[in-house]
């Protein structure tokens, strides 16, 4: 009755769908944009709805990076050991300014942008971005979730525009 292609797409359909609403995220917090972080768990935003409500804090059971905050070349080993002990796949999801680009930090302690130490699937810019746009990005990462296990092929991991545009 249904050809071999019509179960498989229907059931990499049903597995995008769950997995994008199955988001395990390990919050590596570092500054102050972690208020604005822990305000969109809280009952107004409740980013639970979007199924990414508890946050798991060993590598090896979450599958989102969320880097929130500056991060220094000292600390820049951990986070990369981090992002090593998670399994596939695995997503990263850069959280405020400062981590997207350094922010107004220019020197040598800081890096400039995760982009130089991992791929990032997602930037939530802003200093802090306020938590309307954390859930925009959330958005955007379930998307890029769901399109990987309908299409088979992970999309790839966003850039920085080399110049902004004022």
């Amino acid at each position: 009755m249904f050809d071999d292609t019509f179960m498989t797409s229907r059931l990499n359909a049903a597995l995008g769908w769950a997995r994008k609403f199955s988001i395990f995220q390990y919050p590596f917090v570092t500054a102050c944009c972690g208020m604005e972080y822990m305000a969109t768990a809280c009952s107004h935003y409740d980013v639970d709805r979007f199924g990414a409500g508890l946050p798991r804090f060993s590598p090896r059971q979450a599958d989102v990076l969320f880097v929130v905050g500056t991060i220094s070349h000292k600390m820049a080993p951990v986070l990369v050991r981090i992002h090593e002990q998670m399994a596939e796949p695995k997503w990263v999801v850069a959280f405020g300014v400062c981590t997207c680009t350094g922010g107004f930090y220019d020197n040598y302690a800081t890096v400039m942008g995760i982009d130089t130490i991992m791929p990032v699937d997602v930037y939530i810019p802003g200093c802090p971005p306020r938590p309307e746009m954390v859930l925009d990005g959330l958005m955007k990462l379930q998307d890029k979730i769901q399109d990987q296990h309908t299409t088979g092929k992970r999309a790839a991991p966003e850039t920085r525009p080399d110049t902004f545009e004022v």
